[in-house]
């Protein structure tokens, strides 16, 4: 049982939909509409870009107030702000944008040693149940190789692909991306790509796709050829972590959906976006139930974060 139904960076979607079916019943258009986001992509970071050395709040709060100008000269319905660092929200504030929040479940690396230190932390019935899950993947025969995109070949691709496309297709949909960008991203930006690949008597079972930045891991797809026991867990969370403590990243952020995240050691953390209305009742609505929905957002936190496996007083 769910402990509330909003757990992640899905939300904004669903949040969406609901606004579009209300201008359709209200008699108008929601689209054309204007965001800045990330496609496909629910990870905090700069929207209002300036030049380095330039990042005053003024300037930020300028650029915020051009965006809405624009939007409001367009004749569009509004303009949404997806997942902005934490120091532009006053900018957005200014400049008349509502502001929602929202959670997801990110890992902090309190500067671990090893994955074992890591599981130190828990509790005991946690951190055997952590390792247990782990042993499993390895009882079965599975290894994996991290693979930078710089030594991405066209085989290994061609290996990789149909296990990421595996995950759509058994929902009965395309996949949104592409070989061809994989190939692009991987030629243009290998230092940012990583590819988990998970194999069992040297054939590919299961793969990852991972993104990096200096301080932080994105994890994002994941697909296999079967049901593994305990695969899914060792592929996108637990090689993750691993992963950040061999390197020294700060952060894993692995992607939406949410509460069994909890009991590996993620955080529930407060996401934010900020949205401009052009038409004032439904601004002072969704105002309205913003305040509301934050509330249940901060409640459901609060529970979720007591639900984390770390220790809470000496063992």
């Amino acid at each position: 049982m769910p402990l509330y139904e909003k757990t992640d960076s899905w939300g904004e979607f669903v949040f969406d939909f609901a606004w579009a079916d209300a201008y359709r019943r209200a008699g108008m258009r929601y689209f054309p509409k204007l965001v800045s986001a990330v496609p496909f992509t629910p990870a905090t970071g700069r929207r209002l870009l300036t030049a380095e050395g330039r990042s005053d709040g003024a300037l930020a709060t300028a650029l915020a107030r051009a965006a809405v100008d624009y939007a409001r000269d367009a004749g569009v319905s509004s303009l949404h702000v997806l997942f902005p660092a934490a120091g532009e929200l006053p900018a957005l504030a200014e400049s008349d944008c509502l502001q929602r929040r929202d959670c997801q479940f990110h890992w902090q690396n309190r500067g671990y040693a090893s994955f074992d230190d890591f599981l130190e932390t828990f509790s005991a019935d946690k951190r055997k149940k952590a390792r247990r899950e782990r042993r499993r993947v390895t009882e079965a025969g599975i290894g994996f190789r991290w693979l930078g995109g710089d030594v991405m070949t066209d085989a290994l691709w061609q290996a990789v692909m149909p296990l990421y496309a595996s995950t759509f297709w058994r929902r009965g949909r395309e996949p949104y991306l592409n070989a061809a960008f994989f190939r692009e991203i991987a030629r243009t930006m290998p230092e940012s790509l990583l590819v988990l690949l998970a194999e069992q008597q040297g054939s590919p079972v299961a793969t990852a796709i991972f993104f990096r930045s200096e301080d932080t891991l994105y994890g994002r797809y994941w697909g296999s050829t079967g049901d593994y026991h305990s695969l899914h867990f060792e592929t996108c969370y637990h090689q993750g972590i691993e992963y950040c403590v061999n390197h020294g990243l700060a952060r894993f952020e692995p992607g939406t959906q949410g509460e069994h995240k909890l009991s590996r050691g993620f955080a529930p953390t407060r996401v934010h976006s900020a949205h401009w209305l052009a038409d004032p009742r439904f601004a002072k609505a969704v105002d309205h139930y913003v305040a509301q929905e934050g509330q249940h957002i901060d409640g459901y936190m609060e529970a979720a974060a007591a639900h984390l496996p770390y220790r809470r007083s000496p063992e």
